[in-house]
């Protein structure tokens, strides 16, 4: 299990959305005119459920080594619900009068990365599962 390289890049994308729940998204000049407020995943609801979810899903993933089908269907999973996170984010953004984004933004597309190269290194293992059987 933990000797499978997709395991190690599912534990580093669980750890950078993990991260993403404390540290800010974007600051600046809220819509109410407070300067200098950060955007974390803890301000909204559907934002803080989805990111928590989404750690979930990369940590589950892992465990589920012997179905290597199920394991790339979910690994598709936590790619959309990253995309899903970055448009919630987006929209959050927008009501900013002025701001910046935050170093810690690019924790979501390292994110992705990372379920990409997960799911690339599954569907590698699956390649070669199959042609072991097929020498049989």
């Amino acid at each position: 299990m933990i000797q499978r390289i997709q395991s190690v890049w599912l534990l580093l994308a669980a750890t950078c959305i993990g991260l993403s729940v404390k540290l800010p998204y974007y600051s600046g000049t809220n819509a109410k005119g407070v300067a200098s407020y950060e955007l974390k995943a803890t301000e909204n609801f559907l934002l803080f459920s989805t990111t928590i979810i989404t750690t979930l899903l990369a940590l589950l993933i892992i465990f589920l080594f012997k179905k290597r089908p199920l394991q790339l269907r979910l690994c598709v999973l936590g790619i959309v619900l990253e995309a899903l996170l970055i448009f919630l984010y987006y929209r959050e953004v927008s009501t900013f009068t002025l701001g910046t984004y935050s170093l810690w933004a690019m924790l979501h597309g390292i994110a992705v990365f990372l379920f990409f190269l997960a799911a690339r290194a599954i569907n590698k293992d699956e390649k070669r599962v199959k042609d072991s059987d097929r020498l049989r």
